[in-house]
Parts: structure tokens; C-alpha cells; sequence
């Protein structure tokens, strides 16, 4: 199994590295990037087979961006290969189109933090694929055991530049909660807020004080989703609330919660269905109206294209460029 999954991941970075060298031939000023999920970890102690076990584990979390930065495997994971015995069966240009298909900058995903110790596991080692797994008591948890750590995200974004020296894209930070409306329908997610804040807070200091390119920041995630970790409904990470369940029972309806409301009113805001709606409403709704080009959209000024197979937009106005 392990020889398979070997083959699979050599097989993504030689498919990843033609897709950027080929997105760079539509268009030269493409920025192609790639996505990583981000768990520090750190060591429990300053025992030296603590931080020694630290360095080895995070090569688990380095060694994606490794290849799509420096165009070519590295020597620790090739040691990997003859420890275990990997055979990669390679095709003739393989390692050259993975050279010249190295990305513009990193995505990532943060949600938490976590420990190792050499002294064995007090935790679920499977939950992240790590050994000697403990928990952090300098940190709180969410219900989920995951660790809480917001200055976990600074040092993260630092050691991402440090190491592959590329601007940084923060595409997913956020918390999953129990959550239930109180008698008015409405959530006072102050923790979601509380943790959103010290998060941002940090990245500030990262761009201030550190010096790290931080390209964005887009929150996980805007509405109420099954998780993808756990198959449940009811951790929630949505600023909107969906009314369902984990049976799939509910009327799906939305209404924003304090995180998104931005006031501490426990008159919830109007609630609107989850049922699908057509392109046209949806351009409505947001003050958008077809323009006389098919397939075009205008707004003011601005006027919105459609782009890619599910007709996303993007709003030109002067120099301003945004998805819609």
C-alpha cells in the first residue's frame, strides 16, 4: 500500500508541474501556487530526542511545498525511499518537468497546532498521522481536541518564508464549534470572533514585524458545510447559519450569525432558503444585469465577464481585478 500511495503522490507532482508550465504558456503573468495544510509541530520539551522527533515529524509537513518551491525531491525523503524499501517508477522527463514547473507562491490552510514527544503518545496519533502525539497545556482546545495556538499561525508564516522564500496566501483559518440559536434564532459566536481576531492580529505582526509577504487572508468558512474531518453537521465553522442536522434534517435556511453581523443584537437578520437559485437571481440580487455581450454581466463602471466552466466572474474596474 505504501509503494501505491508513493507512486500516486510522485504522479501528482509530475501532473501538478505540467499544469503550471502550461498554465504559464496561456498567459506569462499568470502567479501559479499550490495549497498546503499547515500543522506545526512542536516539541514537548527541550529534551534533545523531543526536538529531534519535532524536525523529523515536520518534514511530513514540509515536503510538499519542497518539491513545488525547489523543483526536485529532497534528499531527506529519497533517504525515505531506500529506509523503506520505495521503488517510484519514473518516466523519461519526469524529473525535469518537475523542475521547470515550480509555483509562484504558497496557499495554505491553519487551524491549529500540535506536540510530539519521544517519551510515546497520549493522543490519537492517527487523527494526524504523527508519532508521539501529546497535548499542549500551554494552549486551549476546541471540542474537537484541536489546539487553539494564534501565535502557532505568525510562526508558521514564518517558517514558510524563511524556507521557500515565496509570498504567502492564507486561504483557510477558522474554528468549528457547537452551535445552537437561541430563542430569537440567533448565535453570539464571541468565540469564533475572539479566535478570528488574535489570528488576524498575528498575521499582522508577521507582515509588520517579521517582514513575511502575506498575500491574503480569506476565512473557513463563510456558511455552515458538513466538515470535511469528521462528516458531521453540527461543527460548525460558518459566519451564516444553516438550520440542518447531521440525519439532514432541518429547513436549510441561512441567517448571519454575530461573527458576520457584526453587532450584538439578538434580533437575528432575515432568514433566507438554501434552495438553489438561477444564475440570473443570483446577478440580481447582487445589482448585477446582463449586458447586451452574451455571457457578460455589467454593474456600474464595471463590467463583470464570465470566466471558467461554473461562469465565475471577474469585475474590472480601472486597476481593481475581483472574483465574483
Amino acid at each position: 500500500m505504501e509503494q501505491k500511495v508513493w507512486q500516486a503522490i510522485h504522479n501528482e507532482f509530475v501532473a501538478a508541474a505540467i499544469a503550471v508550465k502550461r498554465g504559464r504558456e496561456i498567459n506569462p503573468d499568470f502567479q501559479i501556487g499550490c495549497m498546503l495544510s499547515f500543522v506545526p509541530i512542536y516539541p514537548e520539551t527541550c529534551r534533545p530526542d523531543d526536538v529531534m522527533l519535532a524536525q523529523e515529524q515536520m518534514r511530513k509537513r514540509y515536503l510538499f511545498g519542497d518539491v513545488y518551491v525547489h523543483g526536485e525531491y529532497p534528499r531527506y525523503l529519497l533517504k525515505w525511499w531506500e529506509r523503506d524499501g520505495i521503488d517510484i517508477a519514473m518516466e523519461p522527463g519526469d524529473l525535469d518537468a518537475i523542475k521547470d514547473g515550480i509555483v509562484d507562491y504558497i496557499s495554505l490552510s491553519y487551524y491549529m497546532s500540535v506536540a510530539v514527544s519521544s517519551q510515546g503518545s497520549t493522543l490519537d496519533a492517527m487523527e494526524h498521522g504523527l508519532d508521539g502525539l501529546v497535548p499542549n497545556p500551554y494552549i486551549k482546545a476546541t471540542d474537537w481536541g484541536w489546539q487553539i495556538d494564534p501565535v502557532g499561525l505568525r510562526y508558521s508564516l514564518c517558517e514558510m518564508y524563511e524556507r521557500w522564500n515565496k509570498p504567502l496566501f492564507i486561504v483557510e483559518n477558522g474554528v468549528g464549534m457547537y452551535e445552537t440559536p437561541d430563542g430569537n434564532g440567533y448565535i453570539a459566536d464571541d468565540s469564533r470572533i475572539e479566535y478570528l481576531k488574535s489570528h488576524i492580529a498575528e498575521v499582522k505582526k508577521a507582515i509588520d514585524l517579521d517582514g513575511v509577504p502575506v498575500m491574503g487572508y480569506t476565512v473557513w468558512g463563510c456558511i455552515d458545510v458538513v466538515s470535511f474531518t469528521t462528516g458531521e453537521m453540527k461543527k460548525r465553522y460558518g459566519l451564516i447559519y444553516v438550520d440542518g442536522d447531521d440525519e439532514g434534517h432541518g429547513s436549510y435556511k441561512r441567517s448571519r450569525k454575530k461573527s458576520l453581523a457584526g453587532t450584538s443584537t439578538s434580533s437575528p437578520p432575515t432568514a433566507r432558503s438554501c434552495k438553489p437559485e438561477s444564475r440570473r437571481a443570483r446577478a440580481d440580487a447582487a445589482g448585477w444585469r446582463y449586458a447586451r455581450r452574451p455571457g457578460a454581466w455589467q454593474q456600474g463602471r464595471g463590467t463583470a465577464f464570465r470566466c471558467g466552466h461554473h461562469g465565475r466572474a471577474a469585475r474590472r474596474h480601472g486597476g481593481d481585478r475581483r472574483q465574483r
